[in-house]
């Protein structure tokens, strides 16, 4: 199977979309198309289904699409049900369609068999037979009921109508049923989306096993690296090709960018060489015409263009905190959590300065955690306890702002009055809201810019502790990258939620997972806790396994003495070198005065040179004071 389009373009009205497509599926190709939001990656899904929307790009080559046979493309545009009244089981049998006619046909012919036996039905039946177990009629049954339980759905679910499931439930029966049914391009538009890890885990696993073409929309990195072989970016309304998987686009991309700028600027350098020998001697008639054949090779060159800097236009913001909370930020003991059940039961403590991840499926207490801890919901039972000085903030992945029909400033503005028009218009402007985007209404932001306001507003507050609920969903790569830097730099002690493994093994110190029974704190990272539970898994025997948590326990509270000094040699190093520069600050301050005090105008006017002397005291006086505190965390 070979599906190609050359040099294809797409338009809306005046608009260009895309300029310049070409786009190649090979058999059993696993392609990730990446880029920014808004870029034209779905855009470009739709073009592939519906090839109406494809014209003439403008490169050389002559606007073709090229198909092999006539293959069967599957693509998730919206949820589609002819009969909201069957069950969820009819609609997942819908995908194995031919193999339950079959199914049923050899069972009929099993009935006849009873009570006739001519060689022709005998024949029929060894036939289909045969037929059926190759197309996986015995293992089909396996394969759906595995699909269902990773995606959240109990054996019971099976037999409920589809009009009782919820609108993220249907979504993902929708997309099951899709996924099941093996078309010879899967197209997929951000298919983590709503899924917990182990939905995504499973999700993983079967589309790199998948036996034909699959095509991937997605900002999940780590998901794009264990699955594509293949990587089309869309940037500046251009696409361009990267063999590998994500990792190995990022760095074929930075090396293709940075040999090109030295090449293009090697070449501009010989140019302006050449220029030059040639404007000097031109006018000499000895050397005339070594001066034209500079020029004539400057006429012979093939000119490299500069190349484009990367699209990484994003939101940014200092990690500052107004003030600094107590070692001990918050206490959790015996904490039961839900609503009209327990969900779960924990304890943990969480220090200053602490990155603590929480993951675990859909469903089992996770976001109820952040909200029984910010008050939102009330607790079962158990205590919880914050430190001194803690100012807690809270990012709802809901969204939900309180009047939906002001517009960006005007929400803003209501969370900090006292900040004026151009101070509350930086701030906004350095999250990417600029000229008229201030003045959209809120109902009228993509989920990825509630985002960005959201942030905005809480980072603004600059409180000690985050509690962020999915904070990366609606984001596009280069927004989780800048959030991820933010975080990282962040003074304070961070609690999040988030299904994205690539970015809690970037930003987490330590992971709470949420399982159906038990809650498991861990100190270390997404991966380190990963491999930790891997090797628990090759224990050959219960007491074994036993015997290695109780070492783990025993490791994890020595570590944690350890992650304490560590943190706090680290804040110590922070806090002496903000003050070594303050101290260099003020010393070439007093340099520059010193000099002002020499200057011919001012030697004789001795009311300047006593302002002058005045600055230069008040200086000295910073300076051995923030000395004295450099001594004090020195001795520390």
């Amino acid at each position: 199977m070979n599906y190609k389009i050359v040099n294809a373009s797409i338009s809306y009205g005046a608009d260009t979309i895309l300029e310049e497509i070409n786009f190649e599926i090979k058999e059993k190709d696993k392609i990730a198309i990446v880029g920014r939001n808004g870029s034209g990656k779905t855009t470009l899904l739709k073009a592939i289904v519906d090839n109406s929307m494809l014209e003439e790009g403008i490169g050389e080559s002559k606007f073709a699409i090229y198909k092999q046979g006539t293959p069967k493309i599957g693509y998730l545009k919206q949820i589609e049900f002819e009969n909201s009244s069957s069950t969820m089981l009819e609609e997942i049998l819908k995908a194995y369609q031919p193999l339950v006619e079959l199914e049923k046909k050899i069972n009929k012919m099993a009935e006849q068999l009873q009570t006739q036996s001519s060689s022709e039905l005998i024949e029929n039946y060894t036939k289909d037979l045969e037929k059926f177990e190759f197309q996986g009629g015995y293992t089909y049954q396996k394969e759906y009921e595995t699909a269902m339980k990773k995606f959240g759905f109990s054996k019971e679910d099976q037999n409920k109508r589809i009009d009782q499931f919820s609108g993220g439930q249907k979504t993902k029966i929708a997309f099951l049923r899709l996924l099941l049914s093996k078309p010879d391009i899967l197209l997929l538009d951000e298919p983590t989306n709503h899924l917990d890890i182990t939905a995504i885990e499973w999700l993983e696993k079967y589309l790199k096993d998948y036996p034909k073409s699959v095509v991937i929309v997605s900002h999940d990195r780590m998901f794009l690296d264990r699955i594509v072989n293949k990587v089309y970016e869309i940037e500046y309304a251009s696409i361009k090709e990267y063999k590998g998987n994500y990792a190995s686009f990022e760095k074929q991309k930075k090396e293709n960018y940075e040999k090109q700028l030295k090449d293009y600027e090697y070449q501009q350098a010989e140019i302006r060489r050449l220029k030059a020998i040639a404007d000097r001697f031109r006018y000499k008639p000895t050397k005339a015409k070594m001066a034209l054949s500079k020029l004539k090779k400057i006429e012979q060159m093939t000119i490299i263009q500069e190349p484009n800097k990367f699209d990484l236009k994003t939101f940014h913001t200092t990690g500052e905190v107004e003030i600094e909370s107590g070692k001990m930020v918050l206490t959790v003991k015996d904490l039961e959590i839900g609503y009209d059940k327990p969900l779960a039961k924990l304890s943990f403590d969480l220090y200053r300065g602490q990155r603590l991840g929480i993951i675990g499926e859909n469903g089992i207490g996770k976001s109820t955690l952040l909200k029984t801890l910010i008050g939102k919901t009330t607790k079962i039972a158990g205590d919880i306890e914050f430190g001194y000085h803690v100012q807690k903030a809270y990012f709802d992945q809901q969204m939900e702002f309180e009047n939906q029909e002001i517009t960006v400033f005007d929400d803003f503005s209501n969370h900090f009055p006292k900040l004026t028009t151009t101070e509350a218009r930086t701030i906004l402007g350095t999250f990417l809201f600029s000229g008229d985007d201030v003045f959209k209404k809120i109902k009228m932001l993509s989920g990825g810019e509630k985002s960005r306001l959201h942030l905005c507003e809480i980072l603004t507050k600059k409180p000690n502790l985050l509690l962020l609920d999915e904070p990366t969903n609606h984001m596009d790569i280069v927004g989780k990258e800048s959030l991820e830097e933010i975080l990282l730099n962040y003074q304070g002690t961070i609690l999040f939620v988030s299904h994205d493994r690539y970015f809690v093994n970037k930003l987490a110190d330590s992971i709470l997972e949420f399982e159906p029974t038990k809650v498991t704190f861990f100190q270390g990272t997404y991966q380190e806790y990963v491999s930790h539970k891997e090797k628990l898994c090759d224990q050959p025997n219960k007491e074994e396994r036993q015997t290695k948590v109780q070492e783990v326990k025993k490791t994890e509270s020595e570590n944690k003495n350890q992650y304490l000094l560590k943190k706090q040699n680290i804040r110590i190093k922070n806090k002496i070198n903000k003050i070594e520069a303050e101290i260099e600050e003020r010393e070439n301050k007093i340099k520059i005065l010193q000099s002002e005090m020499l200057k011919d105008e001012n030697c004789s006017d001795y009311i300047k040179l006593k302002e002058l002397q005045d600055e230069i005291q008040k200086l000295n006086a910073e300076i051995e004071k923030f000395l004295l505190e450099w001594e004090k965390l020195n001795w520390q």
